[in-house]
């Protein structure tokens, strides 16, 4: 028997390896959130950057958006779009707000009502997508104008509040109830925020799903090719269902997290946030014509947006020219992202 000498590394085989992890995804995304970062390094604002509390904020912010990303990933994994979360958002923060502070409903009956709420509406997303074949476009914007005008309804065009008239005629704000202290206080001695960690408990979740559960492959088989999908066997129908369902829970629930935030629920709310929600899930490499990515990517594109939005916010842009420049970077980092 002879020992055949170990294979030697050449710079072809280096070259290989450098351009095989450049076409990766998450290499991709992750040197986007890098430049942006050097960027925060750079125009620290007199080190603000580099102060952990500004790392903290950024956390804290992306938190909402990104629990939406989450549900957004899972649909947009079928190759479909929900353009309904920043509107169902609205919807749970003005339900939990009315269950909480003018019910006096305890939240343990009160964030159940509302996650089957933004189930219930997305699962009527999934299924009118698979049954009718209707674009998913058309069906979400229908139902984002829906579920906008039912929380306007429900909470009688006016934030729902704490304040409240007594029978003396006189105004006074009630207790908060003890949820809303506990979804918007820190832990960890001031590190790491409950919302924060919603949103990390959001990720781990749709890993989950994705990864680890028929429910994950069918999601990608269907978003790869429908018809393939069932012709394998897929229950197509039901699979875009529970993608869009777990969408709406998911943005039920980020309504939760902003009427704590806010102390309010504010039927004007989320407008804009399923944009945003789109831009971390495309941003971080996950394409929209469905069958590949993962929350994963989304994580980090939510990251590359959080930073970019304070980096910007930190050196003072004023709010026009933040909105021009995320638009142009992202737009930049998507490009970037999609080397061949």
């Amino acid at each position: 028997m002879t020992l055949e000498p170990p294979a030697r590394s050449t710079p072809a085989g280096h070259a290989a390896r450098a351009a095989q992890l450049a076409r990766s995804p998450m290499a991709r995304a992750l040197a986007a959130l890098a430049v942006i970062v050097l960027l925060g390094c750079d125009f620290h604002q007199h080190g603000a950057f580099y102060r952990w509390s500004t790392h903290q904020q950024v956390l804290r912010e992306v938190a909402v958006n990104g629990i939406l990303a989450c549900g957004m990933t899972l649909v947009i994994v079928t190759a479909g779009i929900d353009l309904s979360v920043g509107s169902v958002l609205a919807l749970g923060a003005v339900g939990f707000a009315t269950l909480t502070l003018t019910a006096g409903q305890s939240a343990l009956l009160a964030i159940p009502v509302v996650l089957a709420a933004g189930a219930l509406l997305g699962a009527a997303n999934g299924a009118l997508v698979s049954v009718t074949r209707i674009q998913p476009f058309v069906v979400t914007l229908a139902s984002m104008v829906f579920a906008r005008g039912l929380a306007k309804r429900l909470a009688s065009g006016k934030k729902v509040t704490s304040y409240a008239i007594g029978p003396d005629g006189v105004g006074h704000s009630n207790p908060l109830p003890a949820i809303f202290d506990w979804l918007d206080t820190r832990i960890l001695g001031g590190t790491i925020s409950i919302v924060t960690l919603v949103f990390l408990a959001c990720v781990a979740v749709t890993w989950f799903v994705l990864a680890r559960t028929t429910l994950g492959r069918h999601l990608y088989a269907v978003g790869g090719s429908l018809e393939a999908a069932r012709l394998s066997g897929v229950p197509t129908r039901r699979v875009t269902t529970i993608a869009y369902a777990l969408s709406g829970l998911f943005a039920a629930l980020a309504g939760i997290c902003q009427a704590a935030q806010e102390t309010q629920g504010d039927p004007e709310t989320g407008l804009g946030y399923e944009l945003d929600a789109i831009a971390m899930v495309v941003i971080g490499g996950t394409p929209l014509r469905g069958g590949k990515g993962g929350v994963g990517l989304t994580l980090v594109g939510a990251l590359t947006i959080g930073y970019l939005q304070k980096v910007l916010s930190i050196n003072a842009f004023a709010l026009e020219t933040r909105l021009m420049l995320t638009g142009v970077i992202i737009l930049g980092a998507v490009l970037f992202q999609r080397g061949r």
